[in-house]
């Protein structure tokens, strides 16, 4: 099985990224996404070019546990905190052309 690398990016509501980041860390969100079987790297990132602008990169070691990760019960929190703070999302879905 080859590793799974995700890079979403977000798109905050103006002037809404930091309270977006914040709820997100309050809830605990991002350390029980990181003790999940399979998460190799679950980090969100401010960007400096806009400050609309998050990134969160998502390393799992196979697609079958991303899978698992989404239908994880805290995930319903993110769901909730997108829909209050975020207009845009993209994913780009990275594999390691080492691995077969």
């Amino acid at each position: 099985m080859s590793a799974l690398t995700l890079l979403v990016t977000y798109t905050a509501l103006p002037g809404q990224r930091d309270k977006f980041l914040q709820e997100v860390n309050e809830s605990g969100l991002p350390e029980r996404v990181r003790k999940e079987s399979g998460c190799l790297k679950y980090d969100y990132y401010r960007s400096v070019d806009n400050e609309d602008q998050i990134l969160l990169v998502e390393r799992w070691s196979s697609a079958a546990a991303q899978t698992i990760h989404l239908a994880k019960p805290h995930m319903l929190t993110l769901v909730s905190l997108k829909k209050k703070y975020i207009s845009a999302s993209d994913v780009i879905k990275l594999s390691d052309p080492k691995e077969k």
